[in-house]
């Protein structure tokens, strides 16, 4: 009997172990669940945040006017700008607005030819002048062009293909504009 109890106590203790053991195991696998159902979580909560300040931002963006828009597919344009200051022809960089990414307005040499090359929606205020201007870092509206501004010693006057045009930097370029700007 002694014998028996003695093998019952080993079996018992076998069970035990086993039963600790494969407590163990269960209780890390519902911690690995429940990692793994965080981590999606986390996931679905960013992507759908992501999702939903994107759809945000559009629907509260005001509607672009039919009038603004030039185009729907895209424009590649090239206006001639020449800038002159009291009858000294200012030079136009090569290069400007190409970098690690081409902007939408951009040079390739110093004859004045602008390129435009937008893709997808155009509106006016893409190809305005001023927008050439801010990716140049120069100043330009109404009133000055670089450091020359309206007053004793000179004003400002911009042609567009021949005629005057008071629309300076809000101008919105055509292709094959001839954009002249004179500080006279």
């Amino acid at each position: 009997m002694e014998q028996d109890q003695q093998q019952l106590n080993t079996k018992s203790e076998y069970d035990l172990k086993r039963q600790k053991k494969l407590d163990e195991q269960r209780r890390f696998q519902r911690k690995k669940t429940i990692k793994r159902i965080s981590k999606i979580a986390l996931v679905v909560l960013i992507v759908g945040g992501g999702i939903g300040a994107i759809s945000w931002y559009v629907v509260k963006q005001p509607p672009i006017p039919a009038s603004d828009i030039i185009s729907r597919k895209g424009v590649h344009w090239h206006p001639e700008l020449s800038i002159y200051i009291k009858d000294k022809q200012q030079e136009i960089p090569a290069n400007l607005g190409i970098g690690v990414t081409h902007q939408m307005i951009h040079t390739h040499d110093t004859t004045g030819v602008l390129h435009l090359e937008i893709q997808g929606l155009v509106v006016k205020n893409d190809t305005t002048l001023s927008r050439f201007f801010k990716i140049w870092g120069k100043q330009f509206d109404s009133n000055c062009i670089f450091e020359s501004c309206n007053g004793p010693n000179g004003k400002l006057k911009m042609l567009v293909n021949g005629r005057e045009n008071t629309e300076f930097e809000n101008y919105p370029m055509q292709d094959k504009d001839k954009i002249e700007i004179r500080y006279e």
